[in-house]
């Protein structure tokens, strides 16, 4: 009883360092997650780096795996290029396990101590790396619970008879692919697998089905984020489940000659279930690498969709036109529309998670304002570079209004993010509106989104007509804003609405007021450059 009890909770002490750790890691990545994909989509070998160290950092495939399904999902980056990560993802897997067989269990409180410490300190960069180190070593020391948990069991002929005889291979694989799909983590079960073979305690032939289930059952999270992904989202969580089942039956048909091979590779049966696990996922690699485009081809046959993939750098600001004012003024205006485009996406995609509940779709908005927020800081760069060598009064109005035009729409966006947010704690919440907070709702959502889209036809061509619109619609917001805001309080009042819903419906209508606040500079900026141009 007292070992089981240490068992359990050696493995929720490791999945509470794997979550936490992937949690802090992943802060540094969104904030870096531009060069991240930068880099990845270059090359399939890069892709394949970028999958390596990001499953590295993590010390989760699962992570590195779902946040991929994500970003592709967003359109971040496409399918094609989603598939050298994935393959990266799974050989930075079989790190982990190493650090088990290097003994890292044992000095894993003096990892945590280091952390903790640092993490204490509180001075900037200091705590977060405090915690990643802190968790880190958390997940090793649930892996030595484990360990010390299980060592008296190698006096148990049962135990041993059942773990050291050749089982059918079949339950190895169908244990591997329970407990990792249950715990979303495959270093947990392969980790045992070491753990046990450290105290003499399993066979290599009972270890290695278990391995080989644990790869299959490492997909459950990436099949889960896919749920709730596009179409292209879907194929790399589908392509992840499909290249897993591959290697493993290529491995269970070859199973007679990979023990030979393992045993020939190390003496020591810890070191040859992390050799198994690293071979699985390299017999993979090598079987899809060559011929990513091809199967990217036939999955896109097989699971019918556009896909849509967003640029995240520049399209149209050329240096090389610097020196001609206008030429790169154009450029900074095109780019600008893209802008205002992607945060147009956004408000489509939120609008619709107002009233209806739809799964990850957060995430996406999310990943989308990232790229908003990085157009809007090289336009603002570019536009610096005209105005360091710019002479004339009128084109200076047209740089700063420009300027500013990229500023509201990124207001705009972390508007659209921030009632994306409410929309998912509503459905977290399963709160509902009133069918006339609903009809409120709906109703202005539909003149912002007429605003953005007016906003962003003026940034193309200015017309006056449009300029009045908005303005104009910007007031009628402002006062369909007071009357429902009015109107909820009425509800609020005679205990039509709760607390929560009211709270919800409240923000998102000052969120939405900002977003037409914006379209109406936007507006204004625009009036202001044609009326000083004619």
């Amino acid at each position: 009883m007292k070992e089981t009890v240490f068992v359990i909770s050696g493995i929720i002490l490791f999945l509470i360092g794997m979550i936490n750790l992937s949690s802090a890691v992943r802060k540094i990545i969104d904030v870096r997650i531009k060069e991240f994909i930068r880099y990845a989509v270059q090359k399939p070998l890069y892709g394949l780096l970028a999958g390596i160290i990001s499953t590295i950092i993590f010390q989760s495939s699962s992570a590195s795996t779902a946040l991929t399904v994500g970003l592709v999902s967003a359109g971040l980056i496409s399918f094609y290029n989603s598939l050298a990560i994935i393959l990266g993802a799974d050989i930075g897997a079989t790190l982990t396990v190493q650090f088990v067989v290097w003994h890292f269990t044992d000095i894993s409180p003096l990892i945590i101590s280091i952390g903790g410490l640092l993490w204490l300190i509180r001075r900037g960069k200091w705590e977060i790396t405090g915690k990643i180190i802190f968790y880190f070593g958390l997940l090793f020391f649930g892996l030595g619970m484990i360990s010390h948990a299980i060592e008296p069991l190698k006096d148990s002929p049962v135990f041993l008879h059942i773990f050291t005889q050749t089982q059918n291979p079949f339950l190895g694989i169908g244990l591997g692919i329970v407990v990792t799909g249950v715990v979303h983590a495959s270093a947990i079960p392969i980790s045992i697998m070491a753990l046990l073979a450290q105290h003499n305690l399993v066979s290599l032939e009972n270890a290695l089905p278990v391995i080989m289930g644990a790869n299959i059952g490492a997909t459950v999270t990436a099949l889960l984020a896919g749920t709730a992904a596009t179409v292209s989202g879907k194929r790399t969580a589908i392509s992840h489940l499909i290249f897993k089942c591959v290697g493993v039956l290529i491995c269970f048909i070859l199973m007679p000659y990979l023990l030979i091979v393992l045993k020939n590779l190390s003496a020591n049966v810890a070191q040859q279930i992390v050799l198994a696990h690293f071979i699985l996922n390299f017999v993979i690699m090598i079987t899809f690498v060559f011929f990513l485009k091809l199967f990217a081809a036939v999955m896109q046959r097989i699971l019918k969709g556009e896909e849509e993939t967003l640029p995240i750098w520049p399209e149209y600001l050329d240096r090389r036109n610097l020196s001609d004012e206008e030429k790169a003024l154009d450029n900074a205006q095109k780019e600008l529309q893209r802008e205002i485009n992607l945060t147009r996406k956004m408000f489509l995609i939120t609008k619709r998670m107002i009233f209806f509940v739809e799964k990850g779709r957060q995430r996406d908005v999310s990943y989308i304002e990232m790229v908003v927020n990085n157009l809007r800081l090289q336009i603002v760069r570019f536009l610096w570079k005209i105005s360091a060598q710019n002479k004339s009064t009128q084109l200076s109005k047209k740089i700063f209004a420009f300027t500013a035009i990229a500023g509201d729409i990124e207001s705009m966006g972390n508007h659209v993010v921030w009632i994306a947010e409410l929309a998912e704690r509503k459905a977290e919440g399963k709160i509902k509106f009133t069918e006339m907070g609903k009809q409120e709702l709906q109703e202005i959502t539909s003149l912002v989104s007429q605003n953005i889209d007016e906003a962003m036809s003026l940034i193309e061509i200015s017309d006056k007509g449009k300029i009045v619109s908005v303005i104009q619609r910007e007031e009628k917001i402002d006062e369909k804003v007071k009357e429902a805001r009015n109107n909820h309080l009425k509800r609020f009042h005679n205990r039509l609405c709760s607390t929560e819903a009211g709270l919800i419906f409240v923000e998102m209508l000052i969120h939405l007021e900002r977003i037409s606040d914006h379209c109406n500079n936007i507006a204004e900026y625009i009036l202001d450059i044609k009326e000083r141009s004619e």
